[in-house]
């Protein structure tokens, strides 16, 4: 498998606090700016496929989804929380049980000559 950096957006694009959900080498990334830095990460939630640069919040190095609450470190990705809050109790409740618990991707990223990277396999 190779690693190779790929051009995501200009630094000049993205606002701190600010996502975006974007393609980039085929593959779909949410790229955002925290006060730590970029990160980037798969753009679909894990639980229920939401895109989380729609509502998604960055709170103590985490990503948390606004459907459901579902909660994931930025620095690697670890589950944290699994649905915790189902906006639709029954069925959020119903698909938290079923679908596996699974780690959201995070891709590493970088500043270069004005952009920002990210590597991904290709």
């Amino acid at each position: 498998m190779n690693m190779s950096w790929h051009v995501a957006i200009k630094q000049s694009k993205l606002k701190p606090g600010k996502k975006k959900m974007l393609r980039v080498a085929k593959k779909l990334v949410m790229i955002g700016q925290s006060e730590d830095g970029y990160f980037a990460t798969e753009a679909l939630c894990r639980h229920m496929r939401w895109p989380l640069a729609y509502g998604s919040k960055i709170i103590d190095g985490c990503v948390r989804c606004p459907l459901h609450q579902t909660k994931h470190k930025l620095e690697d990705g670890e589950l944290v929380e699994w649905s915790p809050f189902p906006l639709f109790p029954p069925y959020g409740k119903l698909v938290g049980k079923f679908s596996r618990k699974k780690n959201l991707r995070i891709y590493e990223t970088r500043v270069n000559a004005g952009n920002v990277e990210i590597k991904i396999e290709s």
